[in-house]
């Protein structure tokens, strides 16, 4: 007879592969719970609501964001080489995952404390990756000050405002790629999912744009 823990993960594991196959509007308790061949009462069991189900779903991709993230940089050895891996695999992920993306980041999971069921809340789950991104930025800014220690100090926002302006732009690339918007600016043919050929450099000059943006040229 399978344990309480092991249907539990059963269920998240069911509606990790429904958003992923079929996107975030796949995800009805009914059908989980069909999928996952219990009845459709039986995850209020270890769900006190939909949402908590949904906020469970939710933190595996951030999860699965942070492995990748990890995976990225493993062999990376500058701050700036890693920034540029990460912002990468971030853009990269939210094209070709968009129901997990858009699952991630909805607000009424995001901001809710109600619809918990255990461990930390789903926007803490953010927070390991924002803190990553501070710690890259503010190491950036240490290398640049070191290679322009004879001129004037460096001035600008302190690490986590521009880590934030950082993610808010490459947030915005992804969502305005997979809106069409930043594609008809670009000239760029539309595709049904993540970026191809051509367009995938496009959006590594979007990414690189950013990081310029944010933390200046590399030979700055």
């Amino acid at each position: 007879m399978e344990d309480e823990s092991s249907l539990r993960e059963r269920l998240i594991d069911v509606g990790v592969e429904l958003v992923t196959t079929e996107g975030s509007a796949s995800l009805g308790l009914r059908e989980i719970a069909r999928r996952a061949g219990v009845s459709h009462g039986a995850p209020r069991r270890y769900f006190p609501t939909h949402h908590a189900l949904l906020s469970a779903i939710a933190r595996r991709g951030f999860e699965d964001l942070g492995a990748r993230f990890a995976a990225a940089i493993a062999d990376t050895a500058s701050p700036r080489a890693q920034l540029r891996a990460i912002a990468r695999v971030y853009v990269g992920y939210a094209l070709e995952y968009r129901g997990m993306f858009e699952l991630m980041f909805r607000h009424d999971l995001l901001d809710s404390d109600k619809h918990m069921s255990d461990g930390p809340r789903l926007r803490e789950a953010t927070l390991p990756l924002f803190e990553r991104v501070v710690v890259l930025v503010a190491q950036c800014r240490a290398e640049r000050d070191t290679a322009h220690a004879d001129g004037p100090a460096a001035t600008g926002p302190p690490p986590p405002v521009t880590a934030a302006a950082l993610w808010a732009s490459l947030h915005g690339i992804a969502q305005l790629w997979a809106w069409g918007s930043l594609r008809l600016a670009l000239d760029a043919e539309p595709t049904g999912g993540a970026p191809r050929g051509d367009q995938v450099d496009q959006v590594d000059q979007l990414v690189a744009a950013a990081l310029d943006a944010h933390l200046g040229p590399v030979d700055s």
